[in-house]
């Protein structure tokens, strides 16, 4: 179980992190949560879905593999993908919220924890965390980004589903992804954006999506659909090799 702490420059002045991505570090997973911060980034290599918590909430996630813990874009070499979910290049780094007054105003501030216990935490190599006097390093810089993208990205997805559900634009479907005339895979419990009812959309609706910033969302997941292809690509290569 993780145990974050608060990041420090003294207390973890000589930290490191191994920023490979394997099987060992959690990669090894053939879905990933995603943030509509990072969609359009996304949907030029993944599928995205939509699915449904047990609260009856909704949130995106990327199909990566099609067996379970098989992620397709992983191999000896790394993630093969031009950009990866920020969930999994977090690393050790997480954000916890902390309140403070200002000026007779509470206000949150968001603070970066580290996992001492993460896998990718490593004593020789991998990317120093800070610099030798106490600055932050561009590998840290780089999180820092990661991890805004993450918090700001939360926020972000409940308006963009509760926006979404209130117009009636999130229709269930049944993912089939066929292999062969003998093979197919079936994908359950998923859902995705209604091309039908997106058509329909009055001008209004559609105003009132833009001028949120949704739209662009909406159509990055009705665009990522066309990755289920590369899926079947990257698995049809995966079984000629190990064959």
């Amino acid at each position: 179980m993780a145990k974050p702490v608060l990041l420090d420059n003294v207390a973890h002045q000589d930290l490191r992190v191994n920023i490979q991505h394997s099987e060992a570090f959690g990669d090894g997973v053939n879905q990933a949560l995603v943030f509509p911060t990072e969609f359009m980034e996304l949907q030029r290599e993944y599928p995205i879905l939509i699915r449904k918590s047990d609260d009856g909430d909704f949130y995106a996630v990327v199909l990566l593999g099609l067996d379970r813990d098989e992620n397709l874009f992983l191999s000896e070499e790394g993630w093969n993908a031009r950009y990866i979910p920020a969930i999994q290049e977090r690393g050790p780094f997480s954000i916890s919220l902390r309140e403070n007054e200002v000026d007779g105003q509470m206000q949150v501030e968001p603070l970066i924890n580290v996992d001492m216990e993460h896998p990718r935490i490593c004593a020789n190599g991998g990317e120093s965390v800070f610099l030798p006097h106490g600055g932050h390093s561009p590998y840290l810089e780089s999180v820092t980004h990661v991890l805004k993208r993450i918090h700001v990205g939360a926020g972000a997805a409940k308006a963009f589903f509760t926006s979404l559900n209130e117009m009636k634009l999130i229709e269930p479907i049944t993912l089939e992804i066929k292999l062969s005339d003998s093979e197919q895979y079936t994908v359950p419990d998923v859902y995705t954006i209604s091309r039908e009812k997106m058509a329909s959309l009055s001008g209004e609706d559609l105003a009132k999506l833009n001028s949120l910033g949704l739209l662009e969302h909406c159509y990055a997941i009705m665009a990522s659909a066309g990755n289920v292809s590369r899926l079947i690509e990257l698995k049809t290569i995966k079984r000629h090799q190990s064959a």
